[in-house]
């Protein structure tokens, strides 16, 4: 079958090549009527564009790169889901790359979609990431960039994130409230500012409590569900006092739970504890999770929606650079609330 072109409906039309052409990339020098009458034509002949040759003629393929570290994190793929909806309605296409928290993978990530010349990127770092140059290089080479969830501090590159102080602050004041004392935080060794920002939050709600900071109370390493574990092993090994537990993340609070179970501690009428991002599992696993919430798909709308904003401006990266915070939210749930 005949594959339609340009040059068939303009001599359907038996109007110009060029008045086609320029009808179907809406000029504003061919009249409505004309537009119209080109479209319909096209439709009806079964023509379909030419996506390369267009973006080759416009210097714009109307693709951007979606870099996640793990689409199997429901947070990942409910930003996605916020993303998605906004890019597309603007006439945009997401193309997905998973980091997987490998910074080699990253790097490999931003150079495929250099190579496939996507319009722009939005990205979320790596655990992995520790030095950031193949992020700002993008900026260098006027590359559109956009950051959320995990973002670099003081570079100059727009960000979506939530305030991780604050969501910190909260976690820790809502076991505070709940009757909690002796509080363990389980942080990370990674350098990622959001769970920096998290452990500061924490530390800051039991200075303004009142209550100590146990060094000893304090474990950092690989966020996971075995980490949760192996602290809860640790703490219970080494006879420490305890009655709360917050976590960087859900999984981190599942491993916990499921460790203290282990050794016959009731959750919440023995140990508190609670986790961050409002993870699915969070709400069907006994006791159901309490939990941070980041607003996933409103900061993936959000993320979207100033992308598409800066990508039509004269110059994406002009000062001051847009940074938007959006505030966490508590999700109370068996794992801290005490039945009267």
């Amino acid at each position: 079958m005949k594959k339609i072109t340009i040059l068939d409906i303009a001599k359907e039309l038996n109007i110009t090549f060029s008045t086609v052409a320029r009808a179907l990339n809406d000029h504003p020098a061919i009249s409505t009527n004309t537009k119209a009458l080109v479209r319909e034509t096209a439709e009806r002949l079964g023509y379909t564009r030419n996506k390369i040759a267009s973006s080759l003629r416009s210097g714009k393929t109307k693709v951007i790169g979606l870099i996640i570290p793990r689409l199997e994190l429901s947070f990942f793929s409910s930003v996605i889901h916020g993303i998605e909806h906004v890019i597309n309605a603007n006439g945009y296409t997401l193309l997905l790359y998973q980091s997987r928290e490998s910074v080699k993978r990253e790097i490999k990530g931003i150079e495929t979609f250099l190579q496939l010349q996507v319009d722009g990127i939005i990205a979320s770092i790596s655990l992995e990431t520790t030095s950031y140059k193949h992020f700002t290089d993008l900026r260098k080479q006027k590359v559109p960039l956009l950051l959320f969830d995990r973002i670099i501090e003081n570079a100059d590159i727009p960000y979506v994130s939530i305030n991780d102080y604050k969501g910190g602050f909260m976690a820790t004041e809502h076991l505070i409230k709940q009757g909690y004392k002796d509080i363990v935080i389980i942080s990370t060794n990674h350098k990622i500012s959001i769970f920096q920002e998290r452990l500061k939050g924490s530390i800051d709600a039991l200075k303004f409590y009142n209550l100590p900071i146990r060094e000893d109370l304090i474990f950092y390493g690989n966020p996971s569900r075995e980490f949760g574990e192996s602290c809860v092993r640790q703490l219970y090994q080494s006879g420490e006092k305890f009655d709360g537990i917050v976590t960087p993340e859900d999984y981190t609070a599942l491993g916990a739970i499921q460790a203290l179970k282990s050794y016959g501690l009731k959750v919440p009428e023995d140990v508190g504890v609670i986790g961050f991002a409002n993870e699915a599992f969070g709400d069907y696993i006994t006791p159901r999770l309490t939990t941070i919430d980041q607003q996933n798909i409103a900061m993936g709308e959000q993320a979207a929606s100033l992308f598409v904003k800066l990508i039509k401006s004269p110059e994406f990266y002009a000062e001051p650079i847009p940074k938007i915070i959006i505030d966490p939210l508590l999700i109370p749930r068996e794992s801290t609330v005490k039945k009267d």
